[in-house]
């Protein structure tokens, strides 16, 4: 793979000068550049190789205080980008000049290239040995290496980039047994390598507790949410964390600071420091640093951008990032980390005398209020701590709020699910319904 360094064809000192001989007093530039070669696996065989490349900029810039935003992807007219910029500007208020104060600064690269040539042994290594244990099985997978270098330069001296490589694998598998559909997922992101093994014997557990379909339980029911499902949990947690929701008053923690809001078993942090998805700034220039979240149930702090630092006070807390090259940075978070508990996920497996495992959700969880109804993609029934099937047609409903004060225990098993490290976790009951279809044992 070639350097994914950005290429001088895109000068953002330019830019930079250009805004500012135009008439902007302040401006910045944001460059993006990512190299990919992503391995293909269909039915079982290698399907293709592609290659992608992107590369694009953002110049925010302010003239008369007024803000203006213009982006290119590819090669650009620096001057034509400046235009823009200006132009939308006339169509804005007036707002307050969001910009780091100046610093230069160069992080070491992170993480390692993987040839293509590896990722093909390893997508073809891990496909035998599912097919093995379960020859009538289909597979599919994606692995990737992806590298991508950010750069951010503004008017008030600011001049910082890093460069980033990651290690994609994702399998899925699909099981047809007569009118029977099965369908299990899994995968790993890494800096320095894959261990595709640990998702191929993932994947055979799943197989392997699928064999036989069972009734599941209704009603109020022990739940355990494995930590590819535990996302039900904290994409609520992380929006009601966020201070642009505190200040427009819509997350239910706005004034619950130094207050329990969970189970005490809960104590919840971001690292940006740690795992594949680390970041040394967010995307306007500041820092990221450690937060402590919630510390045994008790709410700690919330996580800002500078502008919404600024409104509820405190500062930014490094958390500034673009949803899209062409939008304005908002409050995000970076690798949020649930502390883990202590047992195996069969030591919580044997905490459930007749409960429910959730491995795979289908549809949207919960919003702002916590409220959520979801369909049971991939899920098992457990009876006196062991599991005897898997359950179809089943749904399950309950507030995310309610379910975080009846976190009865977390495993010790924690894993990456995208940029967020959780365990397992017990849930002391959920509301569980099942369609009539269940009624018949399959």
């Amino acid at each position: 793979m070639e350097s994914p360094n950005l290429s001088p064809a895109l000068l953002s000192e330019q830019l930079l000068d250009l805004a500012l001989k135009a008439g902007a007093k302040d401006a910045e530039v944001y460059q993006s550049r990512s190299l990919s070669r992503p391995v293909l696996f269909e039915a079982n065989r290698l399907k293709r190789l592609e290659s992608s490349q992107s590369e694009g900029v953002a110049l925010r810039l302010w003239k008369d205080g007024r803000p203006g935003l213009a982006v290119a992807y590819g090669g650009v007219n620096p001057q034509d980008l400046v235009d823009r910029a200006i132009a939308i500007s006339a169509l804005n208020e007036s707002e307050s000049v969001e910009l780091t104060p100046g610093r230069t600064e160069s992080y070491p690269d992170l993480g390692k290239f993987v040839a293509v040539e590896e990722l093909v042994v390893m997508g073809k290594e891990a496909i035998a040995q599912i097919r093995d244990a379960n020859p009538d099985v289909i597979c599919t997978a994606e692995l990737e290496c992806e590298a991508e270098t950010t750069r951010l330069i503004n008017s008030q001296g600011l001049d910082c980039h890093y460069t980033d490589t990651t290690l994609n694998g994702f399998f899925s598998v699909e099981w047809v047994r007569g009118d029977d559909f099965l369908c299990v997922s899994d995968g790993q992101t890494q800096r320095e390598e894959l261990n595709p093994n640990k998702v191929v014997q993932a994947i055979l557990q799943r197989l392997n507790w699928a064999q036989a379909n069972v009734y599941p339980p209704i009603g109020q029911v022990p739940i355990l949410l494995t930590a590819k499902a535990a996302d039900l949990l904290w994409d609520t947690v992380q929006t009601a964390l966020n201070g642009k929701q505190v200040w427009e008053g819509a997350s239910p923690w706005s004034d619950r600071v130094g207050q329990v809001v969970s189970s005490l078993n809960l104590t919840l942090s971001q690292q940006p420091n740690t795992g594949p998805y680390s970041c040394p700034f967010d995307d306007e220039g500041t820092p990221t640093r450690p937060l402590l979240l919630i510390r045994e149930g008790q709410l700690q702090q919330f996580y800002c951008d500078r502008t919404i630092g600024r409104l509820i006070g405190g500062g930014s807390t490094g958390n500034g990032f673009r949803p899209s090259l062409g939008s304005y940075p908002t409050p995000g978070l970076v690798n949020i980390m649930v502390q883990p508990g202590k047992g195996s996920l069969r030591d919580l497996l044997r905490q459930l005398d007749d409960g429910l495992v959730i491995d795979q959700i289908l549809g949207g969880g919960a919003g702002i209020s916590g409220d959520f109804s979801v369909n049971v993609d991939l899920g098992y029934r457990v009876c006196n701590g062991t599991i005897i099937g898997r359950v179809k047609d089943t749904m399950v409903a309950g507030n995310v709020y309610t379910a975080l004060k009846q976190i009865i225990a977390l495993g010790e098993d924690a894993d990456w699910n995208g940029p967020c490290y959780t365990p397992s976790l017990i849930l002391e009951g959920l509301s569980v319904t099942a369609s009539e279809q269940t009624s018949i044992l399959i």
